[in-house]
């Protein structure tokens, strides 16, 4: 355990233990303009106060033409910019750091558009609002667009900025051979396919300078036909270490994979000793390559936490529902009550989230309904 709460650093940022906040959509922000308000800033301040190291929020739209979900939070324009400095401030109060982790959807719009179509890597509708194959001149646009927001997170008192290069977002789709179907220099070849987020990581890296970190989420496989596979997946991580990322977070699964796959598994879906979801990856990943590692998916109890880190497996723990269900769950952890996570993982809380409602816990809201009856 006494490494799992020591103090360590990624690119000058000092993190008082290896426990991440994996990014996870609140649905709470202001619907008209994505701005931030005190609702999710009170919600930042609740896992800020459990001891947790580094929070990456769920993912900001870079631009209105990038959004995908009602209650999304934006870093689109500089007007959102002092509700982000008031949430940086909040987490840096209570210890923690904050990234804010830089989203365009691409094809997974699921709100109106004032075009009338979403962009992504290649023409396609997977929901009702169809997607057009991004020009040159969009590509070019929305590489500035990513270096901006980051500039912008910098500037709000952001102590990193996570690019979302998972999921079947932008970044992953077109990565993803199913996704993407282009011709030019942008498809075919992994080499072309992972242009995109390359030229995204060297513009990002630019606008914040090389002190600022800049970590990426990645799949390691989309679990589906024709998508992005495993045997990729180092190959593309030493494309993304060259071009100067500080550390990869891996996950894997799309929208549109098997439940049983995707980085949120529900309940009942995974077989006992299998609780690290994307193992497999980690292991070939540390054979290869150098950059910082983080393991997301599957940690439900101490024990499995220290056989991550301790045993080598990654450099730290990134956990979404458990937190959802437990915000001071590493705060418990670090002063003795090792029980396991309470989170059963049923998945309930994504349908506030995917309303605007906003997210929380909703077996523990039934609970605690039940026994006021």
């Amino acid at each position: 355990m006494p490494k799992l709460f020591e103090t360590s650093v990624l690119n000058g940022m000092t993190l008082r233990n290896r426990f991440i906040h994996s990014a996870t959509n609140e649905g709470m922000a202001n619907h008209e303009d994505g701005g931030v308000n005190e609702r999710l800033i009170r919600w930042q301040e609740q896992v800020a106060q459990g001891e947790i190291a580094l929070i990456i929020p769920g993912y900001v739209y870079i631009s209105n033409q990038g959004k995908s979900r009602p209650g999304q939070a934006g870093i689109h324009s500089d007007e959102v910019l002092p509700g982000l400095a008031h949430m940086a401030e909040v987490v840096h109060r209570h210890g923690a750091r904050i990234a804010l982790q830089l989203a365009h959807a691409g094809a997974n719009v699921y709100v109106p558009t004032t075009t009338g179509y979403a962009l992504g890597a290649s023409d396609m509708k997977v929901t009702e609002v169809p997607c057009k194959a991004m020009t040159r001149d969009d590509i070019a646009q929305t590489v500035a667009d990513y270096a901006a927001a980051a500039a912008r997170a910098q500037k709000a008192g952001c102590d990193a900025v996570q690019l979302h290069g998972a999921h079947s977002y932008l970044i992953s789709q077109f990565l993803s051979p199913f996704f993407n179907r282009r011709t030019d220099s942008y498809g075919g070849s992994l080499e072309n396919r992972a242009r995109f987020a390359l030229e995204v990581v060297r513009a990002v890296r630019q606008a914040v300078g090389p002190d600022f970190p800049v970590l990426i989420k990645a799949n390691s496989d989309d679990y589906m036909e024709n998508g992005f596979v495993l045997d990729e997946f180092v190959p593309y991580c030493l494309m993304l270490e060259d071009a100067g990322i500080d550390a990869i977070e891996v996950s894997g699964g799309t929208h549109f994979s098997d439940p049983r796959y995707f980085c949120s598994r529900p309940e009942g879906t995974v077989p006992p000793g299998q609780e690290i979801y994307f193992k497999e990856a980690a292991e070939r990943y540390r054979r290869e390559v150098h950059t910082l590692l983080i393991l997301v998916g599957g940690v439900r109890t101490l024990a499995v936490a220290e056989r991550v880190v301790q045993g080598g497996l990654a450099d730290y723990v990134a956990m979404s529902r458990p937190l959802i269900r437990e915000p001071d769950l590493i705060k418990r952890w670090h002063e003795g009550d090792t029980r396991p996570s309470t989170c059963i993982s049923c998945n309930l809380c994504f349908g506030p989230v995917r309303s605007g409602e906003g997210v929380y816990c909703v077996a523990s809201e039934r609970q605690r309904q039940k026994a006021k009856r």
